[in-house]
């Protein structure tokens, strides 16, 4: 589980003070916008500063305070909309939602975001506010292109529970019977949700169809024998 919004201040010490990225993993920056305010919950925003955008996370560093500076990875951000709607908030931004990994009485809600003892890993809200507005479209795109690098892990559970069977893992199962079938082996011929009778199903079916055509042709042979001792 991702551990959700973090400060961060790990600034390159060369150039524009750009965030330390892990490029050991293959971490690469995507988009650099100046001129953003972050608001972290119902807080007040803060002075604008740089948002910058990699393939794994969403960093924004002050511009004023360089000891000043959060950080979110994409796979804690459940959700991510552009809110344009004054209503919701006065001015046009990009809205985040945070999983933090607590529980609902546990995390942060909107009255204890906005008072003076944040705690960072309980917020589940974020905004973050272009000073021109024009950059929302652009901003939307590259976070829905990095969230599709960032999908969500599979449990193991479910890895156990979804799977694929061939003719091939269908016959090994049944060493032990007498019917064999042709199959092309890299076709799958069924789809189990955990249900592991449904293959089996699967391949009675298809012993069953098999004992039904051998009986037919042995009536039929039987058949032709007889009319030829006529």
């Amino acid at each position: 589980m991702a551990p959700g919004l973090r400060q961060f201040t790990e600034r390159r010490a060369e150039g524009d003070g750009q965030p330390v990225l892990d490029t050991d993993a293959g971490e690469e920056l995507m988009l650099v916008r100046r001129e953003v305010s972050i608001v972290i919950g119902n807080r007040s925003p803060e002075s604008p500063g740089t948002l910058y955008i990699s393939t794994k996370k969403v960093v924004w560093l002050s511009d004023v305070d360089r000891t000043k500076g959060y950080a979110v990875d994409f796979l804690s951000i459940s959700l991510h909309a552009v809110s344009r709607d004054p209503e919701a908030y006065p001015s046009p931004c990009i809205y985040t939602q945070i999983e933090t990994g607590e529980d609902e009485d546990g995390s942060e809600g909107s009255d204890s975001e906005s008072s003076d003892a944040l705690v960072l890993s309980k917020v589940t809200e974020m905004r973050l506010v272009p000073s021109d507005p024009s950059q929302l479209d652009t901003l939307f795109q590259v976070f829905c292109e990095c969230a599709e690098l960032n999908p969500e892990p599979i449990e193991d559970d479910a890895e156990e529970n979804n799977w694929i069977f061939s003719a091939d893992q269908l016959a090994d199962e049944t060493a032990d019977s007498e019917w064999n079938f042709s199959q092309n082996p890299t076709s799958s011929i069924g789809h189990s949700n955990g249900d592991h009778d449904l293959a089996r199903t699967v391949l009675e079916l298809q012993i069953n169809d098999h004992r039904f055509e051998d009986a037919e042709e042995m009536e039929h042979e039987h058949e032709h024998e007889t009319e030829a001792r006529h």
